[in-house]
Protein backbone atom coordinates (compact mmCIF):
# COMPACT_ATOMS: atom_id res chain seq x y z
CA UNK A 1 0.00 0.00 0.00
CA UNK A 2 1.80 3.18 -1.18
CA UNK A 3 2.26 6.17 1.35
CA UNK A 4 -0.26 8.42 0.89
CA UNK A 5 0.85 11.14 3.47
CA UNK A 6 3.76 12.55 3.16
CA UNK A 7 6.92 12.07 5.07
CA UNK A 8 6.86 15.98 7.31
CA UNK A 9 3.05 15.68 7.62
CA UNK A 10 3.61 12.09 9.33
CA UNK A 11 6.28 14.21 11.67
CA UNK A 12 4.00 16.65 12.18
CA UNK A 13 1.04 14.33 13.83
CA UNK A 14 4.34 12.37 15.51
CA UNK A 15 4.91 16.00 17.46
CA UNK A 16 1.71 16.50 17.46
CA UNK A 17 1.10 13.61 20.24
CA UNK A 18 3.96 14.02 21.54
CA UNK A 19 3.26 17.36 22.63
CA UNK A 20 0.09 15.66 24.41
CA UNK A 21 -2.90 15.58 22.57
CA UNK A 22 -4.12 12.39 21.68
CA UNK A 23 -4.06 10.22 18.16
CA UNK A 24 -7.49 11.06 18.02
CA UNK A 25 -7.80 14.77 17.81
CA UNK A 26 -5.31 15.01 14.89
CA UNK A 27 -7.07 12.50 13.32
CA UNK A 28 -10.33 14.14 13.08
CA UNK A 29 -8.89 17.68 12.36
CA UNK A 30 -6.42 16.43 9.40
CA UNK A 31 -7.91 13.08 8.17
CA UNK A 32 -5.63 9.76 9.04
CA UNK A 33 -7.09 7.53 10.95
CA UNK A 34 -6.10 7.55 14.84
CA UNK A 35 -4.44 3.99 14.32
CA UNK A 36 -2.18 5.78 11.31
CA UNK A 37 -1.42 8.27 13.58
CA UNK A 38 -0.18 5.79 16.54
CA UNK A 39 1.63 3.70 13.80
CA UNK A 40 3.44 6.71 13.31
CA UNK A 41 4.08 7.63 16.93
CA UNK A 42 5.64 4.02 17.19
CA UNK A 43 8.04 3.76 14.42
CA UNK A 44 8.98 7.54 15.31
CA UNK A 45 9.74 6.27 18.82
CA UNK A 46 11.99 3.30 17.10
CA UNK A 47 13.73 5.30 14.78
CA UNK A 48 14.34 7.61 17.70
CA UNK A 49 15.55 4.99 19.83
CA UNK A 50 12.87 5.56 22.56
CA UNK A 51 12.00 2.55 22.18
CA UNK A 52 13.38 -1.39 20.95
CA UNK A 53 10.90 -3.56 21.39
CA UNK A 54 10.78 -4.21 17.09
CA UNK A 55 12.46 -3.26 14.26
CA UNK A 56 13.62 0.43 13.18
CA UNK A 57 13.07 1.90 9.50
CA UNK A 58 16.45 1.21 8.80
CA UNK A 59 16.34 -2.05 10.00
CA UNK A 60 13.63 -3.18 7.95
CA UNK A 61 14.79 -1.76 5.01
CA UNK A 62 18.33 -3.57 5.84
CA UNK A 63 16.22 -6.67 6.39
CA UNK A 64 14.10 -6.31 3.04
CA UNK A 65 17.45 -5.78 1.24
CA UNK A 66 19.19 -9.06 2.76
CA UNK A 67 16.42 -10.90 1.99
CA UNK A 68 16.41 -10.01 -2.07
CA UNK A 69 19.79 -10.21 -2.24
CA UNK A 70 19.46 -14.03 -0.24
CA UNK A 71 17.09 -14.52 -2.73
CA UNK A 72 19.24 -13.61 -5.90
CA UNK A 73 22.14 -16.17 -4.20
CA UNK A 74 19.58 -18.87 -3.71
CA UNK A 75 18.38 -18.91 -7.39
CA UNK A 76 22.12 -18.51 -8.78
CA UNK A 77 22.68 -21.12 -6.80
CA UNK A 78 20.14 -23.63 -8.29
CA UNK A 79 21.43 -22.35 -12.15
CA UNK A 80 25.06 -23.24 -11.08
CA UNK A 81 23.83 -26.35 -9.82
CA UNK A 82 21.76 -27.29 -13.08
CA UNK A 83 24.62 -26.20 -14.88
CA UNK A 84 27.39 -28.92 -13.08
CA UNK A 85 24.82 -31.54 -13.42
CA UNK A 86 24.29 -30.55 -17.44
CA UNK A 87 27.99 -30.84 -17.76
CA UNK A 88 29.06 -33.77 -15.67
CA UNK A 89 26.50 -35.31 -18.09
CA UNK A 90 28.01 -34.49 -21.25
CA UNK A 91 31.22 -35.61 -20.01
CA UNK A 92 30.11 -38.56 -19.20
CA UNK A 93 28.88 -39.22 -23.04
CA UNK A 94 31.05 -41.67 -25.37
CA UNK A 95 32.18 -39.68 -28.12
Amino acid sequence: MPNSYPPEFRRQMVELVRAGRTPEEPAKEFQPSAQSIRTWVRQADLDDGRRQDVLTSAEKDELARLRRENKILREEKEILRKAAVFFARETDLPR
